[in-house]
């Protein structure tokens, strides 16, 4: 028999223990979390609504807002929700996957990006050669290599 001890779960300390800040913070941090999400999601509909912006750079915005959107997704309904009096306590599962996830979707957004800067080098280097470069299975072939890459 070894002793041992088993981490359960976590207790988040949160930003401030002060009850009169708590609810101003829950307010700023729910207001923020929203104009993000209705940012992201008005990015997405302007996009895929208008067929004017069908075009590589447009394809990989809307991309980038939905990265974004899980992004921001992933961590700031735990923060708000530790905000809240009597929920201060996170599983060890739960806290693993959201650094699974804070962490992907990290990780895809730089891949995205790369993929972003690849679009504008051809299409500053190499503008009479960009729209037979760049077509749409050239953009999602980049968009399926960054899923690939990821896979875990």
């Amino acid at each position: 028999m070894e002793n041992r001890t088993e981490v359960t779960h976590f207790i988040l300390l949160g930003l401030t223990k002060d009850p009169g800040l708590q609810l101003p913070l829950f307010v700023t941090f729910l207001l923020i979390y929203t104009i993000t999400l209705a940012g992201n999601l008005g990015m997405i509909l302007l996009i895929v609504l208008d067929s004017r912006l069908h075009t590589p750079m447009y394809f990989f915005l809307g991309h980038l807002s939905l990265v974004d959107l899980c992004y921001s997704s992933a961590v700031t309904p735990t923060v708000m929700a530790g905000l809240l009096p009597g929920d201060e306590v996170i599983s060890y599962g739960a806290c693993v996957a959201q650094m699974f996830f804070f962490t992907g979707f990290a990780t895809v957004e730089n891949f995205l990006l790369a993929s972003m800067a690849y679009d504008r080098y051809a299409a500053v280097c190499k503008p009479l050669h960009y729209t037979t470069t760049m077509t749409t299975s050239v953009c999602f072939g980049l968009i399926w290599l960054i899923q690939r890459q990821y896979k875990p």
